[in-house]
């Protein structure tokens, strides 16, 4: 009696060799339908059609093709079950016992610009799920590829029976994975085209029902702490190509993503340093040697084991005073030879290429809570000057204005209550994390006396507003001749006050950057 394989495949990579090894080496009867039937015809791979097989024409443009009992039927069956067999032998059902398909391309067809709804339901498939579906429910008796890195195996496994059962049921699970992820893209659109009256919560690109679907990118050796398992899912390794050192690490993926954003803020050389997610020195200037030398000088000790992330490659100069400290990784855009050279003599320094650019999915942040999920946009609100009030009397210099923009690009990056004193385009002192805006300030008012850098003349960045005015009053003794809030207490005549009774300029920028 013949065994079966059924092929019906729209991504055509390596078909043609995994068929004629199917068929030559392994003894299957190939069945096939379409343009996968065509192209194996072509290859001189012999192939029969579904249709002939089913007795059963293909009709309806392809729509319907492999619904059929013959086919479900084949892939259904018990084999050890006599009733399955018998009622198989009574209507001519032949047992399929491969099967191998991959979808209609509906995500990509969807993703191009100018798809029409017509389109897109066309690339709906409905014959390759089910086929796939019945496969893996029998998959005690059938093996079912939907990925094409997986022939290898297969053939594989043909000849080694003692991984038969579980590769049967690992591709099984790929299977029921695949097709989640599909009906939920499907799910996802069909409902984006509800378009006629949107509500809220589609207006703001938060769906009435959240629902994810994404790969394991990576295990991870442990979370936050070794006590705790952790793994890494999606495509955040797509952003990023690691050039040498260790994998990385829970934590070390928090501190990338937060560097990245960081950055990004940034068109001048800059180079940023961050520990815990935290910011503890960048700085801008014409050069990146100069803006290391000046983002480093604001916290010599909290590098130690910290991230440096550069917005310009990064050369020969940088990497050699860089290489003097230790810390856990670097991300550059790129990296001279000679530079690499430096680093590849410390062997578990993770270095980075961050590509340019991240997705739409980064623009809103996921947190998991009791019985839920939170959901926001991220924080990247451009920053727009004109959009600012100036309510004190005394305007801001231009140096000012420079150091307090700069101040403002940083404060947004660092946990609340977050307090940056900020010279011209660089940081001297950073407050984070604390549940009084006062001892923020304070800390960062000591940081910036560990580092030997005096705060006469600079300024503060206040990610929320003073609620009164001893912080405002303390910033201006420490140094500060110029501060840049949201604004928005209830005391803000109060803060006004006491910047007038202290010649000190003063920005209400109008927006809160709350870090959690």
């Amino acid at each position: 009696m013949s065994k079966f394989a059924l092929l019906s495949v729209s991504d055509k990579s390596g078909i043609v060799p995994f068929a004629r090894a199917l068929a030559e080496d392994h003894g299957f009867t190939l069945l096939s339908t379409g343009g996968t039937a065509r192209l194996l015809r072509d290859e001189n791979v012999p192939v029969t059609d579904v249709s002939e097989h089913t007795g059963f024409p293909e009709m309806m443009d392809g729509r319907v093709k492999t619904l059929h009992p013959k086919v479900h039927g084949g892939l259904l069956c018990l084999r050890d079950d006599p009733r399955h067999r018998e009622a198989a032998k009574e209507h001519d059902i032949g047992m399929i016992d491969l099967v191998v398909v991959n979808l209609y391309p509906f995500e990509e067809t969807v993703a191009r610009a100018g798809v029409s709804f017509e389109e897109a339901i066309e690339q709906i498939d409905i014959g390759g799920p089910s086929m796939l579906r019945s496969a893996a429910k029998n998959h005690r008796d059938v093996t079912v590829v939907c990925d094409p890195s997986d022939y290898d195996q297969v053939l594989h496994s043909f000849s080694d029976p003692s991984v038969g059962a579980s590769l049967r049921r690992e591709l099984a699970q790929k299977v029921f994975a695949r097709t989640a992820s599909y009906d939920l893209a499907i799910s996802e659109y069909l409902e984006e085209q509800q378009s006629d009256v949107p509500d809220l919560a589609a207006i703001s690109g938060f769906p009435q029902k959240m629902e994810m679907e994404t790969s394991k990118a990576m295990s991870l050796r442990y979370g936050e702490n070794p006590h705790q398992q952790a793994a890494l899912y999606g495509d955040f390794l797509d952003h990023f190509d690691q050039l040498q050192g260790k994998e990385l690490s829970y934590n070390n993926i928090l501190d990338v993503s937060a560097a990245a954003y960081l950055i990004g803020e940034f068109e001048r050389p800059t180079v940023a340093i961050l520990k815990h997610t935290n910011p503890c020195g960048a700085a801008s200037a014409d050069d990146l040697g100069t803006a290391w030398e000046h983002a480093y000088a604001t916290d010599r000790q909290a590098p130690f084991g910290g991230i440096i992330v550069v917005n310009n490659t990064l050369d020969l100069g940088l990497a050699s005073k860089i290489s003097e400290i230790f810390c856990e990784v670097i991300i550059a855009p790129g990296f001279t030879d000679d530079a690499r050279e430096v680093f590849a003599k410390k062997k578990n320094l993770r270095l980075l290429v961050s590509k340019a650019g991240f997705g739409a999915e980064t623009l809103q942040e996921i947190r998991s809570v009791p019985g839920g999920y939170l959901a926001q946009d991220r924080d990247q609100k451009k920053i727009s000057p004109k959009a600012f009030d100036v309510v004190t009397k005394r305007q801001p210099t231009e140096q000012e204005w420079r150091s307090m923009l700069f101040g403002w690009r940083v404060v947004r990056h660092v946990k609340s209550n977050a307090i940056v004193y900020a010279g011209d385009e660089r940081t001297l002192g950073v407050g984070a994390g604390q549940m009084s805006r006062v001892d923020s300030s304070r800390i960062a008012v000591w940081k910036a006396g560990e580092a030997n850098l005096p705060l006469s003349g600079s300024t503060i960045a206040s990610d929320a507003f003073f609620p009164f005015a001893d912080g405002l009053i303390a910033a201006a003794e420490a140094g500060a001749t110029a501060a840049i809030q949201p604004g928005g207490s209830v005391r803000d005549d109060e803060v006004i006050a006491a910047a007038n009774e202290r010649d000190l300029a003063m920005v209400f920028t109008k927006t809160r950057h709350f870090r959690h």
